[in-house]
């Protein structure tokens, strides 16, 4: 802060209190005068005060930020489940070239699998599929 260029002098009546908490900590943070000391308590108190009446103004700017950081999340996980769906398909067409089930069997297995996932929550494991498969569930 250039004290000399910008600033004018102007009186201010202090308490003794006042002045005495500007003496024990305008060095503390690391402010090179008194002046520049109780400038920046000014500018903290007005900032303080502005953000007390800006309930209409943070609330906006808080949404743009969380929908510009929720619509890159959004585009992320878009771009992931696309990857995801692709993968599943070419399983699916390599295990379909190899195998063959009726498509009785097919409806049978998909309904029973819409039934797992909506009591488990999406938390199937290979590994009891495979039980599943052998008989031993």
């Amino acid at each position: 802060m250039n004290l000399k260029k910008e600033n004018k002098k102007h009186s201010v009546w202090l308490s003794d209190s006042a002045w005495t908490e500007v003496e024990s900590r305008y060095r503390r943070d690391n402010c090179s005068t008194r002046n520049e000391f109780i400038e920046k308590a000014i500018r903290f108190y007005s900032g303080y005060l502005d953000a007390e009446s800006a309930d209409a103004y943070l609330p906006c700017v808080l949404s743009d930020v969380l929908e510009g950081k929720l619509g890159a999340l959004g585009k992320r996980m878009g771009h992931l489940l696309f990857k995801l769906s692709v993968d599943q398909n070419l399983m699916g067409n390599i295990l379909a070239a190899d195998i063959e089930i009726d498509p009785d069997q097919l409806r049978k297995a998909r309904v029973r699998c819409v039934k797992e996932v909506k009591e488990t929550n999406g938390e199937i494991s290979f590994e009891d599929t495979v039980r599943y498969q052998k008989g031993a569930e």
